[in-house]
């Protein structure tokens, strides 16, 4: 059985060794504006850049993103672009990075220029020398790696094709990792996958699967067939294809095909989700999992990570997110306590344009008359915020004997209906400081309230928001279910 919340918490435990070509990820966004007169290609008005730590780095970057430490080993040249890898990954608390220097080349950075409001990849410029490393430095990085690797629980081998990951250096590096028993993932890059003959898992992407097997790989059976006959070449226990939007298929040396479907997500970028992939797979793999859930947490993982902008980690919340079902999320996902931070959830759905809308009250016994408010609150809006009493609050309000059940409890029910996108717990007597806080585009009360008598309506007005009453349901009262349960008059 896939127990997430298990594995969630063994991942920090794990220590990586991540060896790979390390690169400088530069992404100019802008607008395109118009056609170059001087050549016929798209004009771009820059309106920001940022660099990320890319290649091999950006696994070692996902690993640490889920709370997990890695020894990070790689190349850079002597170079600009080099001293701002090397900073960079120093200000990475659980990263340790083994960098050997070439100054004979220079460290690869490549920049991408990005449409901002379609996020298309418009050009691609790359600064690189794509030829194995010197002998004297392939020895350097021999001798820098091999000592890690009994430090490591397991070795993730990310191979760009650069220079790091020779022949002789993934032969070195995976016959040391046999001799101590540590399992060893390779994201290849070779059409040839006998030089990584003996690794654990390969996880080459459909493209690569098909060129190194000579095969079409256009079906979960045909992927099936050549792996089989590839895994005997590459003497590993098991590979994985990775097939972009068609999802993922594993297959096991000897085995039936397990293949899981790509999550429906809205791509923004896919740049670096197969580091995202490496990463989540060798973490999952050495905390135990098996290969099943190893692959649904890698695919959940490779789902978050490309619907982000650039070469994109992964976090534990996200993750979570994305695994588990949506009402099992409730407590840590939809509840804010009284004075918690609303604003990230705010900003976010701000900046999707998303309509807000607010309702409140003390629901102490969650009855159909609420849910018809709270349903009909949703109906006029896309985002819906109950403001939900404290325990104090609804005691002053209520009087002695209430709240029947706490504000936790109280608050779990509502977070796991549908309806609900967000509680948030108040301590005063009314909700209008949460209001303002809040500022909805539309402020929901049951019908027994005229316009006047709803709290915050000025503010929300005064905003070019609305008003909306819902009609109650008659016959449902909570006061009501609380004298029949002790045995009062209705």
């Amino acid at each position: 059985m896939f127990d997430f919340e298990a594995l969630s918490q063994a991942i920090p435990r794990q220590t990586v060794l991540c060896v790979g070509d390390l690169m400088l990820d530069e992404f100019v966004y802008g607008e395109v504006s118009r056609v170059s007169p001087e050549a016929p290609a798209p004009v771009i008005a820059v309106q920001r850049s940022e660099t990320n730590i890319g290649g091999a780095g950006n696994v070692a970057r996902n690993i640490a993103a889920l709370g997990a430490r890695c020894i990070f080993a790689g190349l850079v040249g002597e170079d600009e672009a080099g001293a701002k890898l090397k900073a960079d990954l120093a200000r990475e608390k659980l990263i340790e990075a083994v960098l050997v220097s070439d100054s004979s080349r220079p460290t690869t950075r490549k920049v991408r220029f990005v449409s901002e409001h379609f996020s298309t990849h418009m050009l691609r410029a790359d600064w690189e020398q794509a030829v194995p490393a010197s002998a004297d430095v392939e020895q350097k990085l021999i001798d820098a790696i091999l000592p890690q690797i009994a430090r490591a629980d397991i070795v993730l081998l990310s191979d760009y094709a650069k220079g790091v990951l020779t022949a002789r250096v993934i032969r070195n590096i995976i016959d040391a990792a046999k001799k101590l028993g540590k399992r060893v993932i390779v994201d290849p890059k070779s059409a040839n996958f006998a030089i990584y003959r003996g690794a654990t898992l390969l996880t080459p992407n459909r493209k690569e699967f098909a060129e190194a097997t000579r095969s079409r790989a256009d079906t979960d059976l045909n992927i099936a067939g050549a792996a089989q006959d590839a895994m005997v070449l590459a003497d590993c226990e098991a590979m994985l294809v990775t097939q972009s939007e068609h999802g993922m298929t594993l297959v096991a040396r000897g085995g039936e095909a397990i293949h899981v479907p790509a999550l429906p997500v809205k791509v923004r970028d896919v740049s670096g989700a197969g580091d995202t992939v490496a990463a989540v797979l060798a973490l999952s793999l050495a905390a135990g999992a098996d290969w099943e859930t190893a692959l649904r947490m890698a695919n959940a993982a490779a789902a978050v990570a490309v619907g982000k902008k650039g070469t994109a980690t992964v976090t534990p919340a996200e993750l979570r997110r994305k695994i588990l079902p949506h009402a099992s999320l409730a407590a840590e996902e939809k509840i804010v306590p009284a004075g918690g931070d609303l604003d990230a959830h705010l900003a976010e759905w701000r900046r999707q344009g998303l309509r807000i809308g607010f309702t409140n009250g003390c629901f102490d016994i969650l009855h159909p008359g609420h849910v018809k408010v709270l349903t009909a609150a949703r109906r006029a809006c896309d985002r819906l915020i109950v403001g939900l009493n404290s325990d104090a609050s609804t005691k002053r309000l209520k009087g002695e004997g209430r709240p029947v059940q706490d504000e936790q409890a109280r608050a779990e029910v509502l977070a796991a209906l549908e309806a609900v996108d967000l509680v948030a717990i108040f301590e005063e007597d009314t909700p209008i400081e949460l209001i303002a806080k809040v500022r909805p585009s539309v402020l929901v009360k049951g019908g027994d309230y005229t316009r006047e008598q709803v709290v915050g309506h000025e503010i929300v007005e005064a905003a070019g928001g609305e008003v909306v009453l819902v009609d109650i349901l008659a016959g449902h009262s909570t006061t009501s279910l609380v004298d029949r349960a002790r045995g009062g008059k209705a």
